[in-house]
């Protein structure tokens, strides 16, 4: 009987010997395959070698007229733009102004969407609210970035420039106001880069929210944010079904703001 316990005893502590050494080797939480990707950062403000450029400062090629060129007022309004969008449907080419390496909203023509469309993505969009004395409040370089053409990062001047918080410049518009206010005077070019998940579905069923990360020129001011659905200018959002990927869209407020060095990288 002794001899069986020597034995047991003996398994034992050779056991916890085992163990001991496996979590006290360095090189048992390496992970050497698969190597990441390389990707070669940008120089001089320019994109990374794995990019989609949007504008390099020449033309529009890249974007075009979406079939409903306005934002709806409510969510239901919005899926019924969804609903009735035609695959088949001959789009125009985006006639907004290209000028001096930017280019830049043309009141009254209605938005301008990507020819690709992105789920997942990093995007990177400079912009630039024009000197325009004697606006104020949501009439002073509002535009939009509506990322899928549904959930929106508002642009709008905001340096000394007083509106409601939830649509400020940075704002997921009427749902969640920026952490601070980093707004740039106007006149002068600022940037945003944006992380962005798209929501999941499975048929009907909302899976997985939305959330957008947003650094407005170089300061955090949404982190990690969950959306509650695409942005609805009347009442509250709901999320109703849509396709994986959708074209970014920027939005026509009828103010003359400028946008520049536009690139995304899918993830």
């Amino acid at each position: 009987m002794l001899r069986k316990y020597t034995c047991l005893l003996i398994l034992v502590v050779t056991s916890l010997s085992c163990k001991a050494q496996q979590i006290t080797d360095p090189t048992a939480t390496e992970v050497w395959e698969p190597q990441p990707r390389v990707v070669t950062p940008g120089v001089d403000n320019r994109p990374p070698s794995d990019a989609i450029v949007l504008f390099d400062g020449s033309d529009l090629d890249q974007w075009r007229k979406p079939q409903h060129t306005s934002e709806k007022g409510t969510v239901s309004e919005m899926q019924a733009d969804v609903q009735s969008l035609d695959a088949a449907y001959m789009h125009t080419e985006a006639d907004w102004t290209v000028e001096a390496g930017q280019f830049v909203v043309a009141p009254g023509t209605g938005a301008i969407e990507t020819r690709q469309s992105f789920g997942d993505m990093q995007l990177h969009i400079e912009w630039l609210a024009p000197v325009d004395t004697g606006k104020e409040g949501q009439q002073y370089s509002n535009s939009g970035v509506f990322l899928m053409g549904l959930y929106e990062v508002q642009v709008l001047n905001n340096y000394k420039n007083k509106t409601y918080a939830n649509g400020q410049a940075g704002a997921v518009y009427k749902q969640t106001p920026p952490l601070v206010n980093a707004s740039r005077p106007p006149g002068e070019w600022q940037a945003y880069d944006i992380i962005f998940k798209a929501p999941r579905f499975d048929g009907d069923k909302l899976e997985t929210p939305a959330y957008v990360t947003v650094l407005h020129n170089g300061v955090i001011i949404q982190h990690h944010t969950e959306l509650e659905g695409p942005t609805a200018y009347i009442g509250k959002s709901s999320y109703f079904p849509h396709t994986a990927e959708m074209p970014l869209r920027l939005q026509d407020h009828g103010n003359l703001v400028r946008y520049r060095n536009v690139w995304v990288r899918k993830l």
